[in-house]
Formats: C-alpha cells, sequence, structure tokens
C-alpha cells in the first residue's frame, strides 16, 4: 500500500470528498483544501509529496497557488498535479510553465487520475540522472559527455540542438515540456529562437530516429514528450 502524502486542493465539496475517499482507500494520507490561501497554508506547513491543485479556485486561484509554492524556498520541490476544465488549454500550458508535472482533465476518469499520480510519485522518487550521465530508453543510448545517440548500437547523426532535445526528453519519460520550456532548457531564456522552431526540430529528430521517432509523442496544444 502506498503511504505518500497528497494535498487535495478543490473547492467543490462532491468532488473534494470523492478524491480524498478514493486516494484514502488507496494508501494515500491525505489532507484537503476548499481555497487557494488554505493551500498554500497547508502546502507550506505539512510539505505534502504531492499536490492535486484544481486550477478554478475562488479567491487565489490554482496558478496563483503554483506560482507562489514555486517560489517558495521550502515547496518549491512539490509535484504538482493540476485539475482543468476542457477549454483550459492556455491556463494548463501556464501551470506547466511554472513549472507543474502534469494535469487531468475534468471529467476525469479515476482510475487514469491514480495512474497519474502514481507516474508523477515515482518520477518524484527517482532521482534524475547527472547531465554527464549516458540515458538508456526504448533501445536507445544518448551519451552526453560523447555527443553521442546510438539505436541499438548503431549511431544516430543528429546536430548539437537536436541532440540536447533529445536528451532533454529521454531524462525524464512521461514529463510533458512545454515549447516554451523547450527553447528555455536548450537555449535560455533570452534566445531568439522561437516556440514553432522546436516543431520544426522534433519532426527533424523523428525523421532521423526513424522507427524510433514515434516514442517522441506530441501533447497536443501542449508540447512535447517521451513515451514512458
Amino acid at each position: 500500500m502506498a503511504h505518500e502524502s497528497i494535498l487535495v486542493v478543490e473547492d467543490e465539496d462532491d468532488i473534494r470528498e470523492l478524491l480524498r475517499y478514493n486516494l484514502a482507500r488507496e494508501g494515500y494520507r491525505v489532507a484537503a483544501a476548499a481555497s487557494g490561501e488554505e493551500a498554500l497554508k497547508a502546502a507550506r506547513e505539512s510539505l505534502p509529496d504531492l499536490v492535486l491543485l484544481d486550477l478554478m479556485l475562488p479567491g487565489l486561484d490554482g496558478l496563483e497557488v503554483c506560482r507562489a509554492l514555486k517560489q517558495d524556498a521550502q515547496a518549491r520541490k512539490l509535484p504538482i498535479v493540476m485539475l482543468t476544465a476542457k477549454g483550459e488549454e492556455a491556463d494548463v500550458v501556464a501551470g506547466l510553465e511554472l513549472g507543474a508535472d502534469d494535469y487531468v482533465t475534468k471529467p476525469f476518469s479515476l482510475r487514469v487520475l491514480l495512474a497519474r499520480l502514481r507516474a508523477v510519485l515515482r518520477r518524484s522518487r527517482a532521482a534524475p540522472p547527472l547531465e554527464t550521465e549516458a540515458v538508456a530508453v526504448h533501445g536507445m543510448t544518448i551519451h552526453p559527455g560523447r555527443h553521442e545517440v546510438l539505436i541499438q548500437g548503431r549511431p544516430v547523426d543528429l546536430t548539437a540542438t537536436e541532440f540536447r532535445l533529445l536528451h532533454l526528453l529521454a531524462r525524464r519519460p512521461g514529463w510533458v515540456f512545454t515549447r516554451g520550456q523547450i527553447v528555455s532548457r536548450l537555449h535560455g531564456q533570452n534566445h531568439a529562437v522561437t516556440e514553432r522552431a522546436v516543431d520544426v526540430q522534433v519532426v527533424s529528430l523523428r525523421k532521423k530516429l526513424g522507427d524510433w521517432g514515434k516514442y517522441v509523442e506530441t501533447v497536443r496544444g501542449i508540447g512535447y514528450r517521451l513515451r514512458e
């Protein structure tokens, strides 16, 4: 059984109780908050293992809560999974840019939600590999020090940008990176590269990876991830 703690932030009583009940049944220790202000106080005091955060909250909304937590020295590393309504694509992008780890769209399947929470908790427990360490995933081996990519032992010729893009995605399989995050990680925040250029680089990367290009997945309206 799980023993991690989850803070559920949801202003609708029935949804909050549904989440609290089902997460507790799965063995999680659950705390709940009905507003952004309550959420910040609870998160800072208890430092849960994960925050399940509804974006549409009265007063301090979910994006403001996410921003405040990511600016807090104690709470900035807390994994955050956003609960969003359909049509909140812009808010999802904003939340991911602020540092949220994943999102689930309402109405949600409890099985899917639990699977996403388990995946985020699992990733948060695993220390990310060092920038200089080789990464192996889906039969691909990426050697940062050698600037080398091997697929089943066969070298793949990538540009410097394509290599950095693949390495970024491969270090955290399953994590969604927005186009803005990719530009920032690869080129720095003040670089003139456009987000549309990321799409062009992904197309080129997939082509060079051949059959392995399918593992670089598009998350519609958000960005890209490497399949877990």
